[in-house]
């Protein structure tokens, strides 16, 4: 069953919550720390992705609505260590008694091709997350801020803008994977497709700039940061 690009129906849901599993995908296709992406195994092909219709397809998700990460304690523990307090940038929300960080989506898109056909990767788009992010504060007053989070579904990572007491360090910059191994079965509550159990881990590039801006050694590449639920509205 081929639904076209343009358009969003209910029986595109209907594959979603019986199975496609977009957002599963989205969120992260490998298993775990060690291994890639299996949904960007190999590159696409225009001439392939041309002449191949998704299965499903969500074109617009400006309707929200948020992406939030319950924070590890082996992360805040070693944001401690380092003297770094954490705080939310713009949109972004906290919930202090979960310790849940939320982070609005405010647009982008996700197409899901047949695993089977000739598209890589065959989850494609991209989610957006303008206007909101995670802060880190050292004591003697630098403050880093990454914002305008982008999830890539082909590669299982997310960007961001970097900034650094106020100056751009680094825009689209890669700073967290994401591993889908304890991933949960997808979820609908109402007209929403709920996805939760994703971990997110600190990008070698984001530790790099981390250490190097506040003098430490601490940030280690694939660092937990912490268990992420995605909630797309589908109307």
């Amino acid at each position: 069953m081929n639904i076209s690009r343009k358009t969003i129906t209910k029986s595109a849901f209907g594959i979603v919550a019986s199975g496609a599993l977009i957002f599963s995908l989205a969120a992260c296709s490998s298993t775990d720390a060690g291994s890639g992406s299996s949904s960007s195994a190999a590159p696409s092909s225009s001439s392939s992705a041309a002449s191949t219709e998704p299965v499903a397809s969500l074109p617009d998700l400006s309707k929200g609505v948020d992406t939030q990460v319950a924070v590890d304690a082996s992360f805040v523990e070693a944001l401690t260590s380092l003297g770094l307090t954490p705080g939310v940038v713009g949109t972004a929300g906290f919930d202090a008694t979960t310790g849940t960080f939320s982070f609005p989506i405010t647009g982008g898109n996700v197409d899901y091709y047949d695993p089977s056909s000739d598209v890589r990767p065959y989850v494609q788009g991209e989610i957006d997350h303008d206007g909101s992010g995670l802060s880190l504060t050292a004591a003697d007053g630098t403050v880093v801020e990454l914002t305008d989070f982008r999830i890539d579904p082909g590669e299982s990572k997310l960007y961001g803008t970097v900034t650094a007491n106020g100056e751009v360090a680094a825009e689209d910059a890669y700073l967290f994977n994401l591993y889908g191994g304890t991933l949960k079965p997808l979820q609908m509550e109402g007209t929403n497709a709920v996805l939760e159990g994703t971990t997110v881990h600190i990008s070698p590039d984001a530790a790099a700039l981390l250490n190097q801006t506040f003098n430490t050694d601490a940030v280690q590449d694939e660092m937990l940061v912490g268990v992420a639920k995605i909630t797309v509205a589908t109307e």
